[in-house]
């Protein structure tokens, strides 16, 4: 599956208020599975990974508010709001309840969603991603570049924070596709996007989340570290960590096979219980 088909079977709908662009794989009778993002990506990073979930499940992909298909509103946005959008695309969709799966910033939608509508998530794999993401001058000066020099002036750096310098050698390929993907953000929707993330502080409110949570994260992860993990892993009760080795922030590009067979796992237990 490449970027062209991901967009050749994108779709469109009304959510909040903006145009939410989103792309359903596998049965139609099967269980939902919601996917979200990270910061300067679109649904297409999930490419990697959906042939190994869309045999059993529906798998849901969208792009939130400012990247990839979606509209673009006035920035600074707030990481309750994109998880409202998130709800309001279940609500639109006509769906229930989901198997959630979010990286990065996908992740720190998906702990608002399950401290704030534990009703609508069976699961939750919560990958590469923190509670909280100081300091506030870090992403002030990322700012400055993107005002200055636009999203080429972020990508290497970028590249370099998702990805061991090893993958970046041997997979020309893959890093040309996140390359592009990087570049089709906006500069409003990623600072839109970016200030949530800049001041978001979410430690107290994962002691709300009761679903069974995955919390997997790669070794080298300098943007979302272990230790923030570990802190995820502590503050959501009888949550599941798994740390894989030989990955950086997008370990579900970096290592697709471990990534897939320990998220697919973990939501065919819980699946399975239902």
């Amino acid at each position: 599956m490449d970027q062209t088909s991901s967009k050749q079977a994108q779709n469109t709908i009304k959510v909040n208020g903006l145009d939410v662009a989103y792309r359903f794989d596998g049965p139609e009778n099967g269980h939902v599975i919601l996917i979200a993002n990270s910061l300067m990506s679109d649904f297409s990073m999930w490419d990697w990974n959906v042939p190994a979930l869309a045999d059993r499940y529906r798998v849901l992909r969208y792009d939130k508010r400012g990247h990839g298909g979606s509209q673009t509103t006035p920035a600074p946005y707030n990481i309750p709001q994109l998880a409202d959008d998130a709800v309001a695309l279940l609500d639109a969709l006509k769906i229930d309840k989901v198997h959630f799966i979010g990286l990065s910033m996908g992740g720190m939608i998906g702990q608002q969603l399950g401290a704030r509508y534990p009703e609508r998530v069976y699961s939750l794999s919560l990958c590469d991603t923190a509670s909280e993401m100081p300091p506030r001058n870090l992403w002030e000066e990322r700012f400055e570049i993107a005002r200055k020099a636009g999203i080429p002036g972020l990508v290497d750096g970028t590249i370099q924070r998702w990805f061991t310098a090893p993958f970046i050698a041997r997979a020309p390929q893959d890093i040309a596709k996140v390359r592009q993907m990087i570049l089709g953000t906006g500069v409003e929707g990623y600072i839109g996007c970016a200030s949530a993330v800049r001041d978001m502080a979410q430690t107290t409110m994962l002691l709300k989340i009761k679903a069974p949570t995955l919390i997997l994260t790669g070794r080298q992860d300098p943007a979302c570290t272990v230790d923030q993990a570990i802190v995820l892993n502590r503050m959501i009760d009888g949550s599941k960590m798994v740390i894989l080795e030989e990955a950086a922030h997008l370990s579900n590009i970096e290592q697709p096979e471990a990534f897939n067979s320990t998220v697919r796992a973990f939501i065919d237990t819980v699946d399975n219980t239902l």
